[in-house]
């Protein structure tokens, strides 16, 4: 079977170990040199808050935020925190928060002056009406939503500005970092075409030192997150003949506020061979459009999975994944949905021969769609502008020292462990 990303790597290139788009270069590392960029006139406000339960206070991880009115959006960190940029030039601005379970919130962002301001949703409870006749089978559902893809999601070429990120932990220690600000060529979820990526702006952050002689580099960038819209590229997981070797069965119900959802669960079947996929499918009653999609890969057979991931790897090792962590979020407008923010997670474990202790690599690639228009000009990227599929975001991006290096645009909220380990490393690199 294909995986994700497995068919986008270029196995002709110097890899050691590639998984999932993930690859290990045995090389001599020296610190780079950082470029600072330049400051220029603010025009926008930033405003910055934490999402929690009105109930309890726990933080609402990845909830969306969108400006009314407009495209722009942001979506908050693993601990409910948020940064939204908005122009000057938008006129008495409101935000919609939204999250699946709660009441939306509508909010003047004139009332998002606290520094430390806290936002509470409250959850709501919303009866289901009865099950339609394909409803009571959870397969025939997840059938329907992917043939009424073509009528639920962007049936145009969308012009998109996504924000990126991907971190690299060894054990327990951050040790590299890389953002950039891309640009999407979205095209049409019924065309076969593949979406363009092209760099608007990057920057990195490496700790050399942590990571010895052995650089642990993520190849795809932008795409990994890309081939997750499993809206647009199906055939990943659920293709024609394999969608039958998975077991749906219906979770609880839930509710986007005023929205319904239908929730399934997937897994392998018993004595299916392949390692598949297993999670939840949110999916609105309604239009049954897939709104989120929450899933892992089975990695209990080693040998398997090894099988499927590693392309090359030196003579004194094994390595195989210890955990697959996938999330996908699509956002309505004007009755048709669109890509909103993907979250991959992933460890590796190298063992070592004839060394007493193994390495363990933990790395975490997110991206979220900041602004999008439709009505673009139906051209592709200057082919030698566009991103390559086998692209590493850590060697392209340049510095990292610029406070006011993204100006305008809107960046997830660092998570403070990784805020930490920024500084931690900015201050080793300043030494040197």
């Amino acid at each position: 079977m294909r995986t994700l990303f497995n068919s986008m790597i270029d196995s002709s290139k110097s890899i050691i170990f590639t998984l999932f788009g993930l690859m290990l270069f045995v090389t001599n590392i020296n610190a780079s040199s950082f470029k600072i960029g330049d400051d220029s006139e603010s025009k926008f406000e930033e405003y910055k808050g934490k999402i929690v339960d009105k109930k309890n206070g726990t933080a609402l991880a990845y909830a969306g935020l969108t400006v009314v009115g407009t495209n722009i959006s942001s979506i908050t960190n693993s601990e409910g925190e948020f940064s939204l940029k908005v122009s000057k030039d938008i006129i008495n601005p409101k935000i919609k928060i939204s999250y699946i379970g709660y009441k939306n919130k509508l909010l003047l962002l004139s009332e998002l002056k606290s520094e430390k301001l806290r936002i509470e949703l409250e959850q709501t409870a919303i009866e289901l009406p009865e099950l339609s006749v394909i409803s009571k089978d959870a397969e025939a559902l997840m059938r329907a939503v992917l043939e009424k893809r073509g009528e639920n999601y962007f049936n145009t070429q969308t012009l998109m500005t996504a924000f990126y990120r991907e971190t690299i932990r060894k054990s327990k220690t951050y040790v590299s970092l890389a953002e950039a600000v891309v640009e999407i060529n979205k095209q049409p979820y019924t065309s076969l075409k593949p979406d363009e990526v092209r760099l608007y702006k990057s920057r990195k952050k490496t700790d050399y030192n942590k990571l010895d002689t052995l650089a642990f580099k993520l190849q795809g960038g932008p795409f990994n997150s890309l081939y997750l819209d499993i809206m647009k590229n199906p055939d990943f997981i659920f293709t024609e003949d394999i969608i039958s070797n998975y077991e749906f069965t219906f979770d609880h119900s839930a509710h986007d506020d005023n929205r319904m959802m239908y929730v399934l669960d997937f897994k392998q079947r018993p004595g299916t061979k392949n390692p598949l996929y297993y999670g939840k499918l949110y999916i609105d009653a309604q239009t049954l459009a897939l709104k989120t999609a929450v899933f892992s890969l089975n990695v209990t057979d080693k040998e398997a999975t090894a099988e499927m991931f590693i392309k090359k790897k030196p003579f004194n090792s094994r390595a195989y994944p210890t955990e697959t962590k996938y999330r996908i979020d699509y956002s309505e407008k004007n009755g048709r949905w669109y890509y909103a923010y993907s979250r991959i997670e992933l460890g590796m474990k190298i063992i070592w021969k004839r060394k007493l202790f193994n390495t363990n690599y933990f790395s975490t690639v997110e991206m979220a769609v900041t602004d999008w228009g439709q009505g673009v000009e139906k051209k592709s990227f200057n082919y030698k502008d566009q991103l390559k599929p086998w692209v590493i975001i850590s060697d392209e991006a340049s510095g990292f020292s610029d406070p006011n290096f993204w100006g305008e645009f809107n960046v997830i909220e660092p998570e403070k462990s990784i805020d930490s380990a920024i500084k931690k490393i900015q201050k080793q690199l300043e030494k040197k």
